[in-house]
């Protein structure tokens, strides 16, 4: 029975008509996989699942995701990040001399609202779940998270009681009160996903009525084990607060797009 898997014009053109025709019939294309953009594990033989072939200098190596996630498309990447990802979808942990090769993290999103200036804002809150490294280096720098997003434009944080600064080219994108993803400027113009949920997340009417309210959402980024998993909105302002008093938060102001 042939899989579900689509395979773009561009992966068909790298790959040749004989393997696309071997994955599309089955031959060639695993049942389980893990997603390669939101590492959750999919299914080929029961949802519509994307091939990724991600080409560097003198390697090449073809992937899998949920279709709900990103579409099948050719991704050209720098050789030794190549050999980063081939580590992380083959599950290879090869020692290096740091040790095992750590997996890769992804990120995390809690909604609530915070309250600023006398007003209830809606914000999410992102922390990896792990260690983030500079592409196209092995991980051994330390934890690359906070650096990376203040590059991109985000600001420090030690005060809760101001409003962050809006970034330009940025924007949260909600549907139908869902919240689909986080959108960052594209380098060839436009917008792609810095973040995107596997399955649009339902947030609280209250979250959304704020959002539409402000027509902006607040976005504070911290690195793993600085926030974690608050039940409670009143317990999520307090690790907000400590993270910023040890200097490990960072936060921006993003217009809404959609309702």
């Amino acid at each position: 029975m042939p899989r579900m898997l689509d395979v773009s014009e561009d992966v068909r053109a790298e790959i040749g008509d004989a393997e696309a025709d071997r994955l599309l019939v089955g031959d060639s294309a695993p049942g389980s996989y893990d997603c390669t953009s939101c590492r959750t594990p999919g299914d080929s033989d029961q949802e519509r699942t994307s091939t990724v072939l991600f080409v560097g200098d003198e390697t090449a190596v073809l992937a899998f995701a949920h279709a709900t996630c990103i579409p099948s498309q050719v991704v050209n990447v720098a050789e030794d990040q190549l050999k980063g990802a081939m580590r992380s979808i083959t599950g290879d942990e090869s020692q290096t001399q740091e040790g095992l090769m750590p997996e890769q993290a992804v990120l995390g999103i809690t909604s609530g609202l915070v309250l600023i200036e006398d007003d209830l804002r809606p914000a999410l809150v992102v922390e990896p779940t792990g260690p983030i490294a500079r592409p196209g280096t092995d991980g051994r720098g330390g934890d690359q998270f906070l650096q990376l997003l203040l590059e991109q434009g985000f600001q420090p944080t030690q005060d809760l009681n101001r409003l962050p600064g809006v970034l330009p080219g940025w924007s949260v994108l909600l549907a139908a009160g869902r919240l689909h993803a986080v959108l960052q400027p594209g380098p060839g113009g436009g917008q792609v996903a810095w973040w995107q949920a596997h399955q649009p997340l339902q947030v609280t009417e209250g979250w959304r009525t704020a959002a539409n309210k402000s027509q902006s959402v607040l976005v504070f980024a911290a690195p793993v084990g600085s926030i974690g998993q608050q039940p409670r909105e009143d317990l999520l302002r307090d690790a907000l607060d400590k993270a910023a008093a040890n200097a490990v938060l960072v936060a921006a102001t993003m217009p809404l797009a959609g309702t």
